[in-house]
């Protein structure tokens, strides 16, 4: 499959219903994240009772594996705030869904990488340029893990037009490269530690193509939201940071969390994400540079643009 095609998919199809009708307001808040490391500060946040302790008594928590449906629940109004990749934010502003993020989540940090291009321990692969022509998976077309690998290939003397894409979920990758099914794979935490012992050799520390710090993902509510319930915003985007902030120097605790809502264990051997503790505007700008240079933002985005203008950014 093409990428433009699969691009032009991506971009259409998590906002199909960006025209319906807000829900009426009320003081009740559903939040819904991804129930991995990535999302885990609503979680951590709801077992601390950071929310109560914030004067948000009416807050319920869910998780919600997939990202699109949470961009179409939050704009038609079933629940108040969702998270998305920095991408998924990008396009979904680009085509005019009215979204602003209110909290950070999941900040890149070069020296912590979670993601990473490998292939098998034997593999001839050496070179960005011997990846040309090969096949590689990705979890999903359109995800960070994907265009940091683009970024990283063209970057370092290869031809990123020149590679086949494959979805492939991040622990099947290891056992496509054995069948010779795949070439190379760009996967993330924990299968990116389970395949580097289980007989996979880095390649590449890919998001480092994109910039050394960036932010991966977001929570995000309407600007309607935002404008009519300031405080409210301010309290939610206070209590998510809190709980990163608190994760960040816990991650046994945090762990244990992380499994119960997750039902999976979380290796203790994996390197965890760091959770961003401040909401900064610069912190998107690589994502929005990568962007244009693939083309699939056709123009220049102010980075403030993303957040809530009632939700204060740090320098």
């Amino acid at each position: 499959m093409k990428r433009s095609a699969l691009i032009g998919g991506l971009a259409a199809a998590p906002f199909a219903i960006a025209g319906a009708p807000l829900a009426a307001q009320s003081n009740s808040i559903q939040i819904a994240g991804t129930a991995n490391d990535s999302g885990g500060q609503i979680f951590y946040a709801k077992d601390l009772s950071l929310f109560p302790k914030a004067g948000l008594t009416d807050v319920t928590i869910s998780a919600l594996n997939n990202p699109g449906a949470a961009a179409a629940a939050v704009v038609g109004g079933t629940i108040t705030v969702g998270t998305l990749t920095i991408p998924g934010v990008v396009i979904a502003k680009a085509k005019g869904v009215p979204i602003v993020i209110i909290a950070p989540a999941s900040l890149y940090d070069s020296a912590k990488p979670t993601s990473g291009i490998i292939v098998l321990g034997d593999s001839p692969i050496k070179t960005a340029g011997d990846l040309n022509g090969k096949t590689l998976s990705t979890r999903d077309i359109g995800n960070l893990s994907y265009y940091g690998a683009l970024d990283w290939i063209d970057k370092n003397g290869g031809d990123s037009k020149t590679v086949k894409w494959v979805e492939i979920a991040d622990p099947l990758a290891m056992a496509a490269m054995k069948a010779h099914r795949i070439d190379a794979a760009s996967v993330s935490e924990p299968a990116f530690s389970d395949a580097l012992h289980g007989g996979a050799r880095l390649l590449a520390d890919c998001y480092d193509a994109i910039a050394d710090r960036f932010l991966i993902a977001a929570y995000f509510t309407t600007a309607d939201y935002a404008r009519t319930n300031p405080e409210l915003v301010r309290k939610i985007s206070q209590v998510i940071i809190e709980a990163g902030v608190w994760a960040n120097s816990h991650l046994a605790e945090s762990a244990k969390i992380l499994e119960k809502y997750a039902n999976a264990p979380i290796p203790p051997d994996i390197t965890r994400v760091t959770y961003a503790e401040k909401m900064r505007a610069a912190d998107v700008v690589p994502i929005l540079d990568m962007m244009q240079r693939y083309g699939i933002l056709k123009s220049p985005m102010n980075a403030a643009d993303l957040f809530a203008p009632e939700v204060p950014l740090s320098v």
